[in-house]
């Protein structure tokens, strides 16, 4: 049997994805919320990533959580307790801000702060990466490169749709490499997007996961998986699960963003988890033999990765 036939038998694993920060940390909510009056907000990560994990338990669901460095250094006992429950543990960078509103000098201090900061918590090594708002775009490709020195061996950032925040229109959909401007390059496990009536719709999770209808996710997945053969990237973010979060004053559209179908989205998070297979990100590229399988003992490394 080929193996074209064996996934169109038995469809593939997917990765499942969590973002971890918090409410007040988004890009839709950031021209309300000074990154100065972070400390100053009532801090719900903790508890709504629990809520997330207690789930994952009982669904018997290993997934990826890429930890954002300022809740990483404010909360190092919950990055363990992610660990320690068997999930992977990768970047989200440190500060939530766009990669192409920063220099390269500091989002590559920013990114080595909270690499550095996860594997000297959990012990290991950390593989993967994914950009704050998944801002690798044309215009920031460069930080690929910054990626590659710092260590990272995947990253899930690039969005093949076009958005008016990020994406890269016409990127492959398929986990595989992605070449940085040095000609280096790096495995890229991108977010999906399915194809109705000629037409890209987002159905990796997140805001679109909440707002459109399930029948749209659930058939923009099947799709992926059935059609293409190939395994897609579900994601959300802790307060995703949390209608009592507080509310910050933004545009309509912000609002429509960001607070949409909350109460609804832990209940669709379980149909999710019945409906399709999951594993990490790093599991998933494992079984597709992009990523060597990881050993049990693995340490994190001395120095980063140049070549």
């Amino acid at each position: 049997m080929t193996a074209s036939a064996t996934h169109q038998a038995r469809p593939p694993v997917n990765a499942f994805t969590i973002d971890v920060e918090d409410y007040f940390q988004v890009a839709a909510l950031a021209g309300a919320v000074p990154r100065e009056s972070w400390p100053t907000r009532e801090y719900r990560v903790e508890g709504n990533t629990e809520r997330i994990l207690n789930l994952l338990a009982d669904m018997k669901v290993r997934g990826t959580f890429f930890v954002l460095g300022w809740v990483a250094e404010k909360s190092p006992h919950l990055v363990r307790r992610i660990a320690d429950a068997g999930h992977e543990i990768a970047s989200h960078g440190y500060s939530h801000q766009l990669i192409y509103r920063q220099t390269e000098t500091v989002f590559r201090e920013e990114t080595l702060r909270a690499k550095h900061h996860l594997e000297d918590v959990i012990g290991k090594s950390v593989s993967g990466y994914r950009a704050a708002s998944f801002s690798i775009t044309r215009e920031s490709l460069w930080a690929l490169d910054v990626l590659i020195d710092a260590g990272f061996e995947y990253d899930s950032s690039v969005f093949p749709i076009h958005h008016d925040r990020y994406g890269i229109p016409g990127a492959s959909p398929a986990p595989g490499r992605i070449v940085a401007p040095s000609q280096r390059s790096l495995i890229e496990f991108p977010m999906s997007a399915a194809t109705f009536f000629g037409v890209r719709v987002p159905v990796s999770g997140g805001g679109y996961f909440r707002i459109l209808p399930y029948w749209v996710t659930r058939a923009g997945l099947r799709q992926i998986n059935e059609q293409a053969g190939r395994p897609f990237t579900f994601y959300l973010h802790p307060w995703e699960v949390d209608p009592g979060q507080p509310r910050v004053k933004v545009g309509a559209f912000s609002r429509f963003r960001h607070y949409t179908n909350l109460h609804r989205c832990e209940a669709r998070l379980r149909r999710v988890l019945e409906d399709f297979s999951f594993a990490s990100m790093r599991e998933v590229l494992e079984m597709r033999g992009l990523l060597k399988i990881a050993a049990k003992s693995d340490s994190r490394t001395a120095t980063p990765a140049t070549a």
